[in-house]
């Protein structure tokens, strides 16, 4: 890094603080709402109840799960090209936190917006609501992941990541249920039809996130007051690629990071295409949907803490085996599964391993990074970079295959081919246990 962009030494900040670590945490409570009501329960079957199946653009014609499947494509394309740039800034000027407000606010403005898609009619207005609270989620999630190891030890990790993700469950379920209610209960409420309720759920998303984050904002450390340059635009890529050049010297952080790429692909576009699954081959409706998410969220509150205490008894390898092979059968066992009640259970599974896997390999690539590296956002950002183009391959080639095939399920056995390759290079990892450290400030 170039001496006249250098920020300002960093400021001691306590580690395993409970204060810091709770407000760390309630960021995952604020955002995980998206997670789940836009991406996952309520958008995904509003989005298809209100389109028609087949969507003329142009001389394409395109169904309408693959345009949304081309949609998170897209906004995960321009997410992984402005992370690098935005993490440049963010590690010569020290503003971290102004990013992760700044991501914050675009998300759940985008939400807000999500409320004037009614239809075909506003088909643009309910894509690019959709990708901008896409966009405003992934982008905060390269700030808010870099923190972790400035605000605990190693030994506290897996426990930390875990705890994150389980305060986002807890969080985002309770939204859910209200919503739920609302939807169910439009009538006695007042709310002139269940379009309206529905669309009144992506505005409470907008206001819970933008809400809660505030907490979050106010405990963690304040940004450092660095000098910023029109040169610092570049210093993202140049930090990405110093990155990549120091991987040649850690070949077990680099052969764990195309492991992630591969069964991240997998775990990811399950995550967020399981709900158009679920809508069209399934014919679930809104409620017995979001009832199925529910069942999905609850059990990966269990399964974030269960393969944290896994990790702690065979280590973070063997219970990221165990989670990967869970993951092949799912989809192995989906693609066969015709029926409502069958497909429950399966949510049930993949609530289980959801959890697990996102926290575990969070806490892995933390333990791996170098404990001496000034700079972790860059790291942290070539991590979620790779996260973004492993959903970009995924959901697209679900899109794809579905265009070819006429069909999601072919879609979702083809996604078992990255959970084998990831399971592969997993192998060839080798993975520490963290012991305790008594540090009381960031190096």
């Amino acid at each position: 890094m170039h001496p006249e962009t250098a920020a300002a030494p960093p400021v001691a900040t306590p580690l395993n603080d409970p204060r810091t670590i709770n407000g760390w945490a309630l960021f995952d409570w604020a955002n995980s709402s998206y997670a789940l009501v836009i991406s996952s329960a309520i958008f995904p079957a509003y989005y298809t109840s209100v389109t028609d199946d087949m969507i003329q653009l142009g001389t394409t014609s395109i169904s309408n799960s693959a345009l949304y499947a081309y949609a998170l494509s897209l906004s995960y394309i321009l997410i992984a090209v402005l992370s690098p740039i935005l993490s440049g800034i963010a590690d010569a000027s020290g503003r971290k936190k102004f990013f992760l407000k700044l991501f914050t606010t675009i998300g759940a403005l985008s939400c807000l917006t999500l409320y004037f898609f009614r239809g075909m009619g506003q088909l643009d207005t309910g894509i690019i609501g959709f990708m901008g609270a896409t966009i405003g989620f992934t982008g905060a999630l390269v700030f808010y992941n870099a923190y972790l190891p400035e605000i605990a030890t190693e030994d506290r990790f897996d426990k930390i990541s875990a705890k994150g993700f389980a305060f986002g469950y807890v969080g985002s379920v309770l939204l859910l249920v209200l919503n739920l209610a609302v939807i169910m209960n439009y009538e006695a409420l007042g709310i002139p039809s269940q379009g309206v309720a529905t669309r009144l759920a992506f505005v409470s998303v907008g206001v819970w996130w933008l809400g809660f984050a505030q907490v979050t904002f106010l405990r963690l450390p304040k940004d450092r007051n660095g000098r910023f340059e029109s040169q610092t635009l570049k210093n993202g890529f140049r930090e990405l690629r110093k990155v990549w050049q120091q991987l040649t010297h850690l070949p077990n952080l680099k052969r764990f990071l195309f492991a992630f790429f591969f069964y991240s692909a997998g775990v990811q576009t399950v995550l967020y295409l399981a709900a158009t699954f679920a809508e069209k081959e399934l014919h679930f409706e809104t409620t017995n949907l979001i009832l199925l998410i529910l069942v999905l969220q609850l059990v990966a509150i269990v399964g974030a803490y269960f393969f944290a205490f896994v990790s702690g008894k065979v280590g973070n390898k063997k219970a990221l085996f165990i989670m990967l092979f869970i993951w092949i059968l799912v989809c192995m066992t989906a693609y066969y599964t015709y029926s409502q009640s069958q497909f429950y259970v399966i949510a049930a599974f993949v609530g289980l391993v959801m959890g697990g896997i996102q926290a575990l390999s969070r806490s892995t690539y933390s333990k791996l990074v170098p404990a001496d590296t000034p700079d972790r956002t860059s790291y942290f950002s070539f991590y979620d970079i790779l996260e973004k183009l492993a959903i970009v391959v995924g959901t697209f080639s679900w899109g794809a295959i579905e265009q070819l095939t006429g069909g999601m399920r072919p879609s979702i056995l083809a996604l078992i081919l990255f959970f084998l390759v990831g399971m592969v290079l997993l192998s060839r990892v080798t993975i520490q246990h963290a012991q305790p450290e008594q540090l009381l400030v960031n190096p």
